[in-house]
């Protein structure tokens, strides 16, 4: 399976020549996919059918889903399946997440979303290379391993966790490598009220920032 680095939106998207059997039987480690409403950033109350794939090497100390790391605990599941689960839910966009989803060629799972008809989101830290055709990328960069420099220039939306001030120097850092249209957010981490008051704060003094919430906490959906 070759790796497009060139992202593609929508509209761009050139003929697939790759056989759609072979796109189908490709096999991802899978935690679990599942319908619901994104809770983050940009495209935060739309329905959307999120695939968090297996595998991490990022391994943040407050993640929320560290059982998806370790890659060998979860099945492999065939493309077709996922991407079946995904088109029967009717959702308009699948937003496919971790772990971190770029361990994985993510080739065949956006070719097969999109010839279903669905946009391809994803979010990722950036730490390995950008593959697949993708819609909107939301790059969530983590000091513990920085994100690629090759990844920056596809940026659509830039979401950064605070916990303290060095998050707030971290995010201008990343911000400054994305193009000028992305969106800039600064999410409080959820276990750490303090840093609430903190983000806005610097929200009013800088409004190229905003702030993302996790809503789907709030709401008591995945």
């Amino acid at each position: 399976m070759n790796t497009l680095i060139k992202m593609f939106k929508t509209e761009e998207l050139p003929e697939i020549k790759t056989n759609l059997r072979s796109i189908e039987d490709f096999e991802y480690p899978l935690m679990e996919d599942f319908f619901t409403i994104q809770g983050e950033g940009t495209h935060t109350g739309k329905a959307a059918y999120f695939i968090r794939t297996a595998g991490c090497d990022v391994n943040c100390w407050w993640c929320d889903v560290k059982e998806s790391w370790d890659e060998e605990k979860h099945p492999r599941v065939k493309t077709g399946e996922i991407v079946k689960r995904a088109k029967e839910s009717g959702a308009k966009f699948a937003v496919i997440t971790g772990g971190e989803p770029l361990l994985h060629d993510l080739e065949a799972l956006t070719v097969a979303l999109k010839k279903a008809g669905l946009q391809t989101h994803i979010e990722t830290s950036g730490s390995s290379p950008l593959s697949g055709q993708l819609d909107w990328i939301t790059l969530s960069p983590k000091r513990f391993k920085k994100p690629l420099d090759e990844v920056f220039p596809y940026v659509d939306e830039l979401k950064v966790v605070v916990l303290t001030n060095k998050d707030l120097i971290w995010a201008e850092e990343n911000a400054k490598k994305c193009p000028e249209n992305t969106e800039l957010l600064l999410q409080p981490e959820w276990d750490t009220p303090e840093s609430i008051p903190l983000i806005v704060e610097y929200v009013k003094k800088n409004p190229q920032w905003g702030i993302s919430l996790q809503t789907h906490k709030f709401i008591n959906v995945p």
